[in-house]
């Protein structure tokens, strides 16, 4: 299934956020090129370990060694290099750009501008352009122009100040969440973009902003509610109104959701603990906030009598929501992960090979209509050179020579 393979997008990213959209772009089939600095590169392409004809280094060795960082976040693309500071090479992205349906871009919001390479200036070329960019606060805005990393949006949205133990300081979430959430809400609007354009014949520029993807996630729950009514936002890993959270068994950690009057029966009934259902202080319909601490003793005291095994068998059976913790190292070898495509051995573009001990993600969503197909492993600096300026532009073996020289491509 590759519905987007009529789409040609020209994508100038960097780090995770535009590399993650151009990924997911790819993955339904559009031919997306990313325009990268010539002799450089993306900046993640220098960081380290690197895979190779040789296995996996801390150090590069060859040309052939891409960094698995860049493996990762770059699947499915085709890289050209293109000096987009050269009068030349600028000329030659408004070709490539008026030869393609979208242009995505995560620089710093007026770098595309101030190179003469912004959505006006990409419209004029192309009026049917979907234009989208990434950056952290907006392309306008009182934070526009303020740097900002994942790290700086957790904080300025709010999710830091949720997040973490109640007596501790605020935490940030482990992954990038900002950069990884934002490029799923771009994707969509892209197509939905692309969807108007047959309608209308009309582009249009996206603007997407990583701490307002934050916001939207944060305030789907009724969190302002918490704090009219004075409750602490931060709970860790606990609920502030039910004993759902943390556990240790013998041997490990699990984590239990007792939240309705159903699921605590049920937590009573694997815990034998007749005299806890028993108990008004801690009945579903009462305030059970002001007993937690005297409630969650209890839990633990009992949970903690059983192994990991013995706890999530017992609680299942009761049909209470209950899991283990489990360790990454377990999660990367399920192979539940595999059947379904959601992992995939990493794949090397250039040497068309995977690499041993790494994975990268494939997608989480099944069809009915077959599997989407595997997307090309990540490729090397300006890989695509020839296909792209030959094969889109015409560009005879000459004037590649030429362009190369003058540091154009």
């Amino acid at each position: 299934m590759q519905p987007l393979s009529d789409i040609r997008v020209l994508a100038v990213t960097v780090y995770l956020a535009g590399p993650f959209l151009s990924t997911n772009l790819a993955r339904f089939g559009a031919e997306v090129i990313k325009v990268e600095v010539p002799g450089a590169g993306d900046s993640v392409r220098g960081i380290g370990p690197f895979a190779g004809p040789e296995g996996v280094h801390p150090t590069r060795r060859t040309d052939m060694d891409i960094a698995t960082k860049f493996l990762k976040r770059t699947q499915g693309v085709k890289s050209v290099t293109l000096n987009l500071k050269d009068p030349e090479g600028r000329r030659l992205f408004l070709e490539l750009a008026k030869e393609s349906d979208v242009v995505v871009e995560n620089l710093a919001p007026g770098t595309m501008k101030r190179l003469g390479l912004g959505y006006a200036d990409v419209s004029a070329v192309n009026p049917g352009i979907v234009y989208c960019s990434i950056s952290g606060y907006g392309q306008e805005g009182p934070y526009s122009s303020d740097p900002a990393h994942d790290h700086q949006i957790q904080a300025m949205a709010g999710m830091m100040d949720i997040n973490g133990q109640p007596d501790g300081p605020p935490t940030r979430v482990g992954i990038f969440v900002s950069d990884l959430v934002t490029p799923l809400y771009a994707a969509y609007s892209i197509m939905a973009a692309l969807r108007h354009r047959e309608q209308t014949g009309e582009g249009q520029h996206l603007d997407a902003s990583m701490m307002d993807t934050l916001a939207t996630l944060m305030f789907m729950e009724p969190l302002e509610e918490a704090l009219a009514g004075g409750h602490p936002v931060r709970a860790g890993n606990d609920s502030r109104t039910s004993p759902t959270g943390l556990y240790r068994t013998k041997d490990a950690d699990i984590i239990v959701t007792a939240a309705g009057a159903g699921q605590w029966a049920g937590l009573c009934k694997a815990l034998e603990a007749p005299e806890l259902l028993a108990d008004q202080r801690f009945s579903p319909s009462a305030d059970r906030s002001k007993h937690m601490t005297e409630l969650r003793a209890e839990i633990q005291k009992r949970v903690g009598r059983l192994t990991c095994k013995e706890a999530v068998e017992r609680m299942k059976a009761a049909d209470v929501p209950v899991a283990p913790i489990r360790k990454l190292s377990e999660v990367i070898a399920d192979d539940h992960f595999y059947r379904r495509g959601t992992l995939k051995p990493m794949q090397h573009g250039a040497l068309k090979s995977t690499v041993d001990g790494h994975v990268v993600i494939g997608y989480p969503v099944v069809f009915s209509s077959g599997p989407l197909p595997d997307l090309a492993g990540a490729p090397t600096l300006g890989m695509h050179n020839e296909d792209i300026y030959g094969g889109v532009l015409g560009l005879d073996e000459t004037r590649l020579r030429a362009l190369k020289d003058k540091g154009v491509i």
